[in-house]
């Protein structure tokens, strides 16, 4: 039964072609996707610009994404109470004039109001998204409907830094954010015209069903001291830090309490009995663990080619780059396969092309070139496009349309929060384990070992050819050594990390086998 029942009935919307309506929706939640990425590579001009720190200038990240994880689980409550369509434009309204406001900010603390705002707005813009289109592809195409949105949940956040980059280089790191403005205007526009009200949409009424104060405050802490914890452990040196652990006890006490309150209030503000459904519940953990995997690779691969290998911050983007194009080109075949293969045998293909990616990822070396690099996110790309849109096939195959709103924000919670432990786990671990590979070869760089006194013999001579002095040579030599042992610890580091992300794939395996593909066709499917 669900957890807020409507009475009302909204007349039968007005028909469009879904490829009119599929491309503005998408486009929305592009933007929204883009900006959780897009000004990761702009905050030194933005720290220089507002004189303030590096590190508190990443709080201009942790306010968006604090914001955003607190409204994904509310997405169907807010759509029940206001329509789906009201609430998508009041959402794409929020998040276009905070976008301009970010951009206009005069100072720091501005700002980071403005920033909370725009998660605030974003928040409901990417399982809105998904449940729209969803909602206006019929249940036969529905491989379509989530190729749409899986391009966009899957290319956004690798254009992101390449064009922040760009846009902060050539312009100012403020069009960062105003290059939404004109964008958001058009879709409001649009979007007025062509969405409708789904006519056997989920409404409540608030003088019948109250309000779920509890249930709203134990997310909010719950989400919010999480997503600070996870976003700002590592530089905080994780629990170390009596701040971290006071977040941590708090993320966990208010979350399991959530929770509990969630599944035995007769109208939650989030309708977790939804996961009691046997594909929903598999398809969520499966995605929380495809986004934990793909986040986390994502950031790695990026993060080791500009900490050893020299890179900037452009060509570390473009290094992603190919997986994206090979997502956005394989997308519609995936959508097509959908209806024909059974989903959990897609999922498998998507999970082995990812491991043989990783595992090359793991091969890589301090001599790898970019070709090496591209074709390692080349394969990872054949196999995000094999995990993402079969999943959402099999996580929205047997919920009713009335409960998309609900089922959309809960799975794209899911991806979200995986998303975000597995950046900070696996950051922490290259960390970690950087420094034990370190250790271990540091016990054979002394004096005695004749390997070492050969190559600093090498380098020294080498050095004085160059006209350097006996004396600096020799310190120089050293430092060279060292930087050499550092950098080759880092690179173990980095391999052993993929290795693990790998044999952690292997995980979603069991999830897929249990999943059961949907009927498609265009017969209604059960309310209950």
């Amino acid at each position: 039964m669900s957890a807020i029942e409507a009475g009302e009935i909204i007349a039968p919307p007005r028909t469009f072609n879904p490829w009119v309506v599929a491309p503005v929706v998408a486009m929305a939640a592009f933007m929204e996707v883009l900006d959780t990425t897009i000004v990761n590579v702009s905050l030194p001009h933005i720290a220089g610009n507002m004189s303030t720190s590096i590190d508190q200038s990443t709080w201009v990240l942790t306010s968006y994404l604090v914001a955003n994880a607190i409204v994904l689980p509310l997405n169907g409550f807010m759509a029940a109470l206001l329509g789906r369509k009201r609430y998508f434009l009041l959402c794409m309204t929020v998040f276009t004039a905070s976008s301009l406001m970010c951009g206009m900010a005069p100072t720091f603390g501005t700002l980071l109001m403005f920033r909370v705002l725009q998660g605030l707005g974003g928040g409901g813009l990417q399982p809105g998204a998904q449940a729209i289109l969803r909602d206006i592809f019929p249940l036969k195409k529905i491989g379509t409907a989530m190729a749409v949105y899986g391009i966009v949940v899957v290319v956004a956040p690798v254009l992101g830094p390449v064009l922040g980059g760009w846009i902060t280089d050539s312009f100012s790191w403020r069009w960062c954010f105003l290059i939404n403005v004109p964008i958001g205007i058009v879709s409001v526009f649009l979007l007025s015209i062509l969405l409708n009200e789904p006519h056997d949409q989920r409404r409540i009424k608030l003088r019948e069903t109250g309000f779920d104060y509890m249930g709203l405050s134990l997310l909010v802490i719950g989400l919010g001291a999480l997503q600070i914890m996870l976003d700002r452990g590592e530089d905080a040196d994780w629990f170390a830090s009596p701040f971290i652990r006071v977040l941590a006890a708090i993320a966990v006490l208010a979350l399991i309490s959530a929770f509990i309150w969630e599944w035995y209030q007769e109208h939650p503000i989030v309708n977790l009995r939804m996961l009691e459904e046997r594909n929903f519940g598999l398809a969520t953990a499966g995605m929380f663990l495809f986004g934990g995997i793909l986040y986390s690779s994502t950031t790695l691969l990026p993060l080791m080619v500009q900490t050893l290998m020299g890179y900037d911050a452009r060509l570390a983007g473009l290094v992603l780059a190919p997986g994206g194009a090979v997502v956005f080109l394989l997308m519609p075949l995936v959508g097509f396969l959908v209806p024909r293969v059974q989903t959990r045998w897609l999922i498998c293909i998507g999970v082995s092309g990812n491991v043989v990616a990783l595992m090359l990822m793991a091969g890589l070396n301090l001599q790898a070139d970019f070709m090496s690099l591209a074709i390692c996110r080349a394969v990872q790309g054949i196999g995000l496009a094999f995990l993402f849109v079969p999943f959402n096939t099999a996580a929205f195959g047997f919920i009713p349309k009335r409960n998309l709103s609900d089922a959309s924000g809960i799975i794209n919670l899911a991806r979200n929060v995986g998303g975000s432990i597995g950046i900070s786990c696996a950051v922490a671990f290259v960390k970690s384990s950087s420094q034990v590979h370190q250790t271990y070869l540091v016990a054979n760089v002394n004096p005695m070992n004749r390997a070492y006194q050969t190559g600093i013999a090498g380098l020294k001579i080498a050095l004085m050819h160059a006209g350097i002095s006996a004396s600096s040579a020799l310190h120089k030599a050293q430092a060279i050594m060292y930087n050499s042992l550092r950098q080759h610890a880092g690179m173990m580091a980095y391999v052993t990390a993929f290795e693990y992300l790998a044999a952690l794939f292997l995980l979603v395996i069991p999830v897929a086998l249990l999943l059961r593909t949907p009927r498609f066709h265009d017969e209604p499917l059960p309310v209950d």
